[in-house]
């Protein structure tokens, strides 16, 4: 799954919906979600990333230093209070 721009306000709702129609059909399939091209991410959309890694175990795709922040913010491994700082 691939996120585009900024995943804030009523863009988290419609992606949850499509994370949930998309995580109905994946089967035995592993889920990636493609970060490269996210912009920002407000507190709603880092809920969302972390509850989509928590139920799927989903991997990121992240090339920057903020989507690799988010990447391992979901993935619960940034530390409280630091930016980038891993577990």
């Amino acid at each position: 799954m691939r996120l585009d721009g900024r995943v804030t306000g009523a863009g988290v709702e419609e992606c949850n919906r499509t994370c949930n129609s998309v995580l109905a059909s994946l089967g035995a399939k592993k889920l990636r979600v493609d970060l490269r091209g996210v912009t920002h991410v407000d507190a709603g959309g880092r809920r969302l990333l972390s509850e989509i890694h928590t139920k799927t175990g989903a991997t990121f795709l992240a090339d920057t230093p903020m989507t690799k922040y988010f990447a391992q913010e979901a993935q619960g491994q940034a530390r409280d209070g630091e930016t980038g700082g891993i577990k």
